[in-house]
């Protein structure tokens, strides 16, 4: 405010000392309207408050008091004055709003996204979250691990598509439905239509929780999000892992300085979306041996840019850490990928390490 005072302050005085042949009091009134962006109301306020003195002062000394033009001009200020405390009074507003919306799903995705246990079953587990560094809404990037009814493991990493509280809401929707489905017995190969279904019923109930219009009828609600998704299930040994991946990146297995792609040939439709074509959902049997790490990932990992726009090439950088522990590895990731990275990051990064450790 102090910065605006002194440009009103120094185009009155240019405005004096210059004259009645040159008159630039005309300027001040954009004062008042450029603070509208950057102050509050009302401090706003206060900076045309003395903007409109000054056009007076301006005036008398130009010998403008008793033209005709004056009243114009006067009441010009006035209004402009006026709309530039009105708008400062609705951006402010705004901005509360978008913050608090941001607070309320940082908050439910800071819930949803509690650090995982250190071991469940047979493997021991490690998470890592990083929020986009750019200023934007919250992702939908997810993660969860239970131990299954026979004794092993099963964790889910999955990414929701859009952001804000949208996203959030899908994510914790596949989160719970996992945990269900897992805690049940739900077998791996039926995992996808269960969850598919739990998903689109949520995605309906979000729909409908929206509110109408007084005076019109609820609309059918579309069926609107997907969710990526890829869960890995360790038997109760370590020795088997079984993975089922739903249209995301696929998962790392990193063996004695070998990194290997567990990728599925078929492809498979992300959550959310089993209407539009039949999926059989075809799970990947692989050995997993004594010190192997997994790792899921979302895709921000991966296609976050360097300044060449070269994306980060996760499974070679993977092989210049043959001996990390899980938390070794994703403090590793974690800063080479923020190297990496030029320009701010774009969309969040969620990623678990899965290690087998007897």
């Amino acid at each position: 405010m102090l910065a605006a005072l002194a440009v009103v302050g120094l185009l009155l005085l240019i405005d004096v000392l210059s004259g009645p042949g040159i008159r630039i009091g005309g300027l001040m009134v954009g004062v008042p309207a450029v603070c509208a962006v950057f102050l509050s109301p009302v401090r706003v306020l206060v900076v045309a408050g003395v903007t409109l003195a000054s056009v007076v002062v301006a005036a008398r000394d130009n010998g403008q008091l008793g033209t005709a033009n004056f009243p114009v001009a006067l009441t010009a200020v006035v209004l402009i004055s006026a709309t530039s405390v009105a708008a400062a009074a609705v951006r402010q507003r705004r901005e509360r709003e978008l913050a608090q919306s941001r607070w309320v799903a940082a908050t439910t995705q800071r819930t949803l996204l509690k650090p995982l246990p250190e071991r469940v079953g047979p493997v021991n587990l490690r998470s890592m979250y990083l929020a986009a560094d750019k200023e934007s809404a919250v992702g939908g990037d997810v993660y969860a691990a239970v131990r299954t009814v026979d004794g092993g493991a099963r964790i889910l990493v999955g990414d929701a598509e859009g952001k804000g509280l949208s996203a959030v809401e899908l994510g914790s929707s596949l989160v719970r439905a996992f945990l269900r489905a897992t805690r049940t017995g739900v077998p791996l190969e039926q995992l996808p239509g269960w969850l598919d279904g739990s998903l689109r019923e949520d995605i309906t109930d979000i729909a409908l929780a929206a509110p109408v219009p007084a005076g019109r009828a609820a609309p059918t609600p579309p069926l609107e999000g997907f969710v990526t998704a890829v869960a890995a299930e360790v038997s109760q040994d370590g020795a088997a892992l079984r993975i089922l991946d739903l249209g995301h990146p696929p998962p790392l297995l990193l063996r004695h300085g070998e990194v290997i792609t567990l990728d599925r040939q078929e492809p498979a439709l992300p959550l959310g979306l089993g209407d539009l074509a039949e999926d059989t959902h075809t799970v990947g049997a692989y050995r997993m041996e004594i010190g192997d790490i997994l790792l899921l990932y979302t895709d921000g990992v991966i296609e976050a840019r360097n300044a060449a726009g070269e994306f980060y090439p996760l499974a070679e950088r993977l092989r210049r850490w043959p001996s990390c522990t899980c938390d070794d590895l994703l403090t590793a990731i974690t800063e080479d990928l923020a190297r990496h990275v030029a320009a701010p990051r774009g969309d969040d990064v969620a990623m678990v390490t899965v290690q087998r450790t007897v």
